[in-house]
């Protein structure tokens, strides 16, 4: 039995071991919450750590010090404490844990008070209850997340676990390391430095002075920077360093991240510099000016798209975060860097090094990369370093190319990935996981937790000689009775069930929530293995299991032309897009359905008409800035029979026949043209044959209301007329395909005279 005392002394010793080795360690306090506080307290008081150094996270302010709940513990990020004590009794959230982790300080403790760890597991929190998406319940949830967690934390160096029921240490979580020999020598700048020399002396390490030495090469547009790095070793840092120097020469610098949290350490950076050079104007958090007429600011993910391009240098900052589509966009830009974490807890960092740098590299960017690997936090090695990237698997990664390369559709296997399954088999775990990663932007350690224990949420793979590779994550939606879709129809929310929210809830649909459903929350497939077929025939796999259990398969992400295409060729169509773009991707969202039976036929044909009947005045509204590949797309993947019946009259017709072959004019009724161009690109006849730039020229002038002079700009038009004359020709073999017999007579009057 271990006294009170021993506890704190053991968290003193704790402390003092990584205070010694610039290390972190992580003590948890198992049992009673108030027994938990009472031995918090008391370690405390003999810890000698600044009050403002402390953050307590969780749902009470119990120790005097900052208080966060789990939800804002993004808060934190850019930031560093000595000790941060998270309660994990009334709920754990997996993506607060991973935050946290990096806000720890070489020489800090992480507190975790928790349950009994042989109880913890079995029981239900607040999290839990967030898995339990109708229809399903909260006894439906299982508790492989938290096990796996229970079973790290016990198997890792540098974690003390005390039991606060028996008052037993159960482990001191020491490691006793041999004292460092000190090889770190002082970085230099470089020779012949193009920055001012405090902005080399602000590095801390030799990679950041590498660092920042590659946005030297920004100087030469075009250009870009990539840098890479686990948390913790100062890429922000050192984009931020970049950015006052820049600034201090009066350059017009934009900052975006997906929040503009992420971008605080760039901004502080920046200013100390400016400060250090005597070069501040004004300081704001979102904006520093120089007196040398430069500046810094930040701007959110959807705004920087419209403002790269006139930006003298542009920053991209938790790069991994942003869809390949807009990271594409922002490569407008002729001078522009991107900062991305390889291991972050929101684990996208091999996204960003696999999909983008194809698209990078065929730019006219001159490219330098550079990859920090030396910690600034704390030193290499950090025990909770390595448990975090366990426990929350931020470090997963698919097979290495070379075990999946030769895969092919003949060569793979089917195979339903059962959560036990993934529990017990640590590699296959993260294979999948690995995958996974790399289908979204953002894939959390919460996704790990809901793909051990959430009831509605299935796995489904292709593998290669026991290797997985392509992966897909499926949601259960819909089914649900009859109370909860009067409820989505009255703007309740229902969680987990996306598609039938939209449905109901937006387009006005009470039905929508009746059918059964499987949505296609993410797929990926290995990069060494794509293009050839093995997504297609994981989906085709998909049908064929759940065509005789469910009513429909659905599907929805930001939209792109490549990814809209995909989908339409193995069976799924268009019913909605999104009004308003995503704040972080800068897309806007495509819902689709793919019917398994009669029930879900019907539920995609009424919203696939009704979506085709809409879409024109949409486009002249909230999607008038939509790409016109996007839209072309968009239109292509609605089916051919929802296409909008032509029911123009004999004057309409002799209108968009005189524009076509004669000297009318598109702009007298535009309507017509509309209507006609809608249903052209949903059906796309064989015997019409437009280029793709003729396309676009109907969706940006015709659909999308834009004038001439834009339009014939983006379009490489030599002029306003060539544009007006261009747009007559397209509409030539439309009036052939489609047009009636006033259509005709019209055409025929205007080729004789």
């Amino acid at each position: 039995m271990a006294a009170d005392d021993d506890l704190v002394d053991l968290a003193r010793s704790l402390r003092a071991e990584a205070v010694r080795t610039n290390e972190r360690r992580l003590l948890v306090l198992a049992g009673d919450r108030e027994r938990g506080y009472e031995r918090l307290e008391a370690i405390l008081d003999r810890l000698s750590v600044a009050i403002t150094r402390t953050t307590l996270v969780g749902p009470e302010d119990r120790l005097r010090c900052e208080q966060l709940s789990q939800t804002h513990a993004g808060d934190l990020l850019g930031t560093t404490r000595d000790v941060v004590v998270l309660d994990a009794h009334d709920q754990l959230q997996p993506d607060a844990l991973g935050k946290l982790v990096g806000t720890v300080d070489g020489g800090g403790l992480l507190v975790l008070l928790t349950p009994s760890l042989e109880s913890w597991p079995d029981r239900r929190d607040a999290f839990d209850e967030s898995l339990a998406v109708p229809p399903f319940s909260l006894s439906d949830v299982t508790a492989r997340f938290r096990r796996r967690l229970v079973d790290t934390l016990r198997a890792h160096r540098g974690i003390g676990i005390a039991d606060l029921e028996t008052r037993r240490i159960v482990d001191e979580g020491l490691t006793h390391p041999a004292p460092r020999l000190d090889a770190s020598t002082e970085p230099e700048p470089p020779a012949n430095h193009r920055f001012p020399l405090p902005t080399y002396d602000a590095c801390l390490t030799s990679d950041q002075v590498e660092a920042v030495t590659a946005f030297e090469s920004l100087f030469d547009a075009p250009a870009a920077v990539v840098l890479e790095a686990d948390r913790g070793r100062g890429k922000s840092s050192a984009a931020g360093l970049a950015a006052g120097a820049f600034a201090a020469d009066g350059e017009d610098v934009l900052v975006t991240a997906p929040n503009v949290r992420n971008a605080r350490e760039v901004f502080d950076r920046a200013r100390e510099l400016c400060e250090t050079l005597e070069e501040v104007e004004t300081a704001e958090s979102r904006r520093l000016e120089t007196a040398a007429g430069g500046r810094v600011r930040y701007l959110e993910p959807t705004a920087a798209l419209e403002d790269c391009e006139t930006a003298d240098v542009a920053i991209v900052d938790e790069a991994a975060a942003f869809p390949v589509a807009t990271l594409e966009a922002l490569l407008a830009a002729d001078r522009i860097a991107f900062a991305t974490t390889i291991h972050g807890y929101e684990g996208a960092g091999r996204g960003f090094s696999v999909r983008f740098r194809d698209r990078l590299a065929e730019s006219e960017h001159a490219v330098t990369e550079r990859t920090l690997t030396e910690p600034i936090r704390y030193a290499a090695g950090d025990p909770v370093e390595v448990w975090a990237f366990r426990a929350l698997l931020l470090d997963a990664r698919p097979p290495v190319e070379s075990l999946v390369a030769d895969a092919a559709p003949e060569t793979v296997r089917y195979r339903r990935l059962e959560p036990d399954e993934l529990l017990a088999d640590e590699g296959l775990l993260r294979e999948a996981f690995g995958l996974l990663v790399l289908a979204h932007y953002r894939t959390e350690p919460t996704d790990l937790a809901r793909l051990l224990d959430a009831p509605n949420l299935e796995a489904r793979a292709l593998v290669h000689d026991g290797r997985v590779v392509s992966v897909a994550l499926l949601a259960r939606e819909g089914n649900l009775p009859a109370e909860q879709r009067a409820m989505m129809y009255e703007g309740g929310r229902i969680r987990g069930n996306m598609l039938p929210d939209v449905l109901t809830s937006q387009l006005r649909d009470e039905r929508a929530g009746e059918p059964a459903g499987v949505r296609v929350v993410r797929i990926a497939t290995h990069h060494a293995a794509r293009s050839r077929g093995l997504g297609s025939r994981l989906l085709a796999e998909i049908r064929e299991e759940y065509a005789g259990e469910v009513d429909w398969l659905g599907t929805g992400f930001g939209a792109t032309s490549g990814l809209l295409e995909f989908w339409r060729a193995n069976g799924y169509a268009t019913v909605h897009v999104s009004t308003t773009r995503n704040d972080a991707s800068g897309e806007y969202s495509a819902l689709l359905l793919s019917p398994t039976g009669e029930t879900g036929e019907a539920l995609r044909d009424r919203h696939a008409e009704r979506f085709a009947r809409r879409f024109a005045t949409l486009c002249s509204d909230a999607l008038a800035d939509l790409e016109p590949d996007v839209a072309r797309a968009v239109l292509r993947s609605v089916p051919a029979e929802a296409a909008p019946s032509l029911e123009l009259s004999a004057h309409e017709w002799r209108v968009v026949a005189g524009a076509a072959y004669g000297p009318g004019l598109f702009d007298v009724d535009p309507g017509p043209f509309r209507e006609l161009v809608v249903r052209y690109l949903i059906e796309r006849p064989s015997t019409v044959e437009l280029t793709a730039r003729q396309e676009r020229l109907l969706v940006l002038r015709v659909l999308q209301a834009r004038d001439l002079e834009t339009v014939a700009d983006r379009l490489d038009y030599h002029s306003t007329g060539q544009c007006m004359r261009a747009l007559g020709e397209a509409f030539c073999p439309l009036v052939d395909r489609y047009g009636t017999e006033a259509a005709l007579e019209a055409r025929e009057r205007f080729r004789d005279s």
